[in-house]
């Protein structure tokens, strides 16, 4: 669609700029419970969201029918919408930066053309290979999602990006039985190239990671050495992401104040914003406004080198977009514990007495994103003389995460991502205080 006659009519009527953001996508959900197809489903949807400034005012609308017959009323929608509001902070509509960055790897055509019914079988495959690793299993699911996507920024200040990209994620979920005891665990590969999913490497780790917790008990509180594993980091992560935030900052509510330049974690940590990471639907070369995108080290060596920022924050501090400005606030892209070059399994093994936390739950409640505490609940391992002497439930770690970063004295090479797209090497921890018995 030509949106120039939109820009021409949105100026004829006292608009200063506009610009129009469009997002296409067509998504496909798969789920096999038992052996059953239990879900099949198909959606396609469609949004423009167009915004301008007008008495320097930024008005908007939104709307998943796009016809040129209603475009004087989309003009009519935003004047009217920016004269509602009151804030008085200055509004942009961006002319575009000097240069964009190609992305490989954001789209793969053999995922489209890949028959559905295959897809379909796919998921049987998985679900039918985690069913036959352990009889413990009673519970069996396996789930595919794809979606394909496209994306549009056009304004009247001369931009004009577009990136399409596809993605799809393979994974399980079981719950296993023994004794009158239940565990579960799930474990999901993301990519878009098919190859790179490992039906048997999928369900072996599904399936061991519950049965191995069958038979759990607590442990006695006190302070120990500690394993946080890959996908235990990177949910704690997730939860500390805010802090990185320059909106966060600017409103007083993150522990990183007047913090740049200084230490905030062991020097062996480095957190990066990866937003050039082939094969996840979180890179691309430009943000939602769309400025730029650039690799950037948050944390360096454990030192504090800046905050994500969009143009509205960028402009309060005087410094420039870090191209993390998507749906009207801050996002990250692909956001990481950079790998260190530890082996896990040596890691364990050099252990003389600890614990390995395999998953924490309740990072949403227990978790404090302004102060840095947490108290969580967890499952794990205890370990003595490096070898795994039983599985833990009912303990609860607690600690500030900022604390936690600084006590980091060894950095696994087996980097995870979740389905946020946050994520994080195995850690090991001088010390965390663990409550249970």
């Amino acid at each position: 669609m030509n949106f120039d006659l939109l820009f021409k009519k949105a100026k004829d009527k006292g608009i200063e700029a506009i610009q129009i953001y469009l997002e296409e996508s067509q998504q496909l959900d798969l789920e096999v419970f038992k052996g059953d197809l239990e879900k099949h489903q198909m959606a396609d949807s469609r949004e423009l969201t167009v915004q301008g400034i007008y008495n320097g005012k930024m008005g908007k609308m939104r709307t998943e029918v796009i016809n040129e017959d209603a475009f004087d009323q989309w003009v009519d929608e935003i004047i009217k919408s920016a004269s509602l509001i009151e804030s008085k902070d200055e509004v942009f509509i961006y002319e575009g930066s000097d240069a964009y960055k190609e992305v490989e790897g954001l789209y793969q055509e053999a995922l489209e053309t890949m028959d559905v019914k295959d897809k379909i079988q796919l998921v049987f495959d998985l679900e039918k290979r985690i069913r036959a690793i352990d009889e413990r299993v009673d519970i069996s699911e396996a789930f595919f999602h794809h979606v394909r996507k496209r994306v549009l920024i056009q304004n009247s200040k001369g931009l004009n990006l577009e990136k399409e990209l596809n993605h799809a994620v393979l994974g399980g979920h079981v719950v296993a039985r023994e004794d009158g005891d239940s565990r579960s665990s799930y474990e999901l590969e993301h990519s878009n190239v098919i190859s790179d999913f490992d039906l048997d490497e999928i369900a072996k780790n599904c399936v061991e990671k519950a049965v191995s917790l069958l038979g759990a008990k607590s442990i006695k509180s006190g302070k120990y050495e500690v394993v946080l594993q890959n996908t235990a980091s990177a949910s704690l992560l997730a939860a500390y992401m805010p802090m990185f935030s320059a909106e966060s900052v600017q409103k007083g509510m993150s522990k990183l104040i007047d913090k740049v330049g200084e230490d905030i974690a062991n020097s062996n940590i480095t957190i990066v914003d990866d937003p050039f990471r082939k094969k996840s639907p979180k890179s691309g070369s430009f943000d939602d406004e769309g400025v730029r995108t650039d690799y950037k080290e948050l944390v360096s060596k454990g030192k504090l080198t800046g905050y994500m920022h969009n143009l509205k924050t960028a402009k309060k501090a005087n410094t420039t977009s870090t191209g993390n400005g998507f749906r009207g606030g801050i996002s990250p892209t692909n956001f990481h514990i950079a790998n260190g070059d530890a082996s896990y399994d040596e890691v364990v093994k050099n252990m003389e007495k600890g614990i390995i936390i395999s998953d924490l739950q309740g990072t949403h409640s227990g978790t404090n994103a302004i102060s840095g505490d947490f108290s969580l609940q967890a499952n794990g391992y205890y370990v003595e003389n490096g070898k795994i002497v039983k599985p833990l439930a009912l303990i609860t770690v607690a600690g500030n995460y900022l604390t936690l970063l600084k006590d980091v004295t060894d950095i696994c090479d087996d980097l995870k991502f979740g389905f946020s797209f946050i994520g994080s090497p195995s850690l090991k921890i001088g010390s965390l205080a663990i409550s249970g018995e």
